[in-house]
């Protein structure tokens, strides 16, 4: 993350917003590997957690942007490279948890988080978007949930996307691998926003300063309440049901599928 003056390390650069009166109330967070569609690796999850930490401590700060480099792609979601890189059932679970604690981490801030989506959000990446209060979509982003063609399920987007969504909608983009543009995003509530790609930071940041504006504390409350059916006794059964679906051959089949840019020849084993 950066210093706070926009001097970015690791894969995410947080940088001050302007929300008109120079208080920098609206921090904006940019995915910042763009070069590889702004790609999760391992280092994204902890530096993402300890970017909403200092936010929300800073005192300073009272609304929160996350986008993507570039005009590409949002986040093109998990580096499946380095999924290959998981050797054993420990490392896996342990890769599942830091996950979900991430996404935990967004829900669960006190800062209002707005997803400014200006590309592919696809799998992690819809799943932050999922995980984020409000989702502006620049009319060129396309969301989609891909996972069950490398032999996995979305761990977060399997539990948050139904009350988002919907179940049918859900089942849909997981299990067929439905890409949803931005149009759709917006009729089934994927996304509450969408605007030209020219527009997307301006209407996030014009967005961001509204909330900002208000009174931090109710927006704190208002967001745990909207949020209170949370249950994070469901990650364990996700990061369980995961882990065992990482262990299984048609996992490592999808994955070296993928990697060699072949089709995988699933067996159900």
């Amino acid at each position: 993350m950066s210093n706070g003056n926009g001097i970015a390390a690791g894969t995410i650069r947080v940088e001050a917003g302007d929300t008109g009166d120079g208080s920098g109330a609206v921090a904006v967070l940019t995915l910042d590997s763009p070069a590889k569609l702004n790609a999760m690796g391992r280092t994204f999850w902890p530096e993402l957690r300890e970017a909403l930490s200092r936010l929300a401590t800073d005192g300073r700060t009272r609304a929160v942007i996350i986008t993507g480099a570039g005009d590409k792609a949002f986040s093109a979601g998990g580096d499946i490279a380095s999924f290959a890189e998981l050797t054993d059932v420990v490392a896996k679970r342990e890769f599942q948890q830091d996950c979900m604690r991430t996404f935990a981490a967004v829900e669960e801030s006190p800062l209002p988080i707005i997803a400014a989506v200006n590309g592919f959000a696809m799998g992690g990446g819809c799943e932050l978007a999922l995980a984020c209060d409000v989702v502006i979509a620049a009319d060129t982003a396309t969301f989609g949930m891909p996972e069950c063609g490398v032999g996995l399920v979305p761990g977060f987007g399997v539990l948050r996307a139904p009350a988002v969504i919907g179940r049918q909608w859900t089942k849909l983009m997981m299990f067929g691998g439905e890409r949803v543009d931005a149009a759709t995003a917006l009729q089934i509530g994927l996304a509450q926003k969408v605007v030209p790609a020219a527009e997307l930071l301006p209407a996030a940041r014009e967005l961001a300063g509204r909330f900002a504006a208000m009174a931090p504390l109710a927006v704190a409350t208002g967001k745990n309440l909207v949020n209170r059916g949370v249950d994070r006794g469901e990650f364990d059964h996700s990061t369980g049901a995961l882990t065992t679906l990482h262990a299984t051959a048609d996992a490592a089949e999808g994955i070296a599928a993928f990697l060699g840019k072949r089709a995988p020849r699933f067996e159900g084993r």
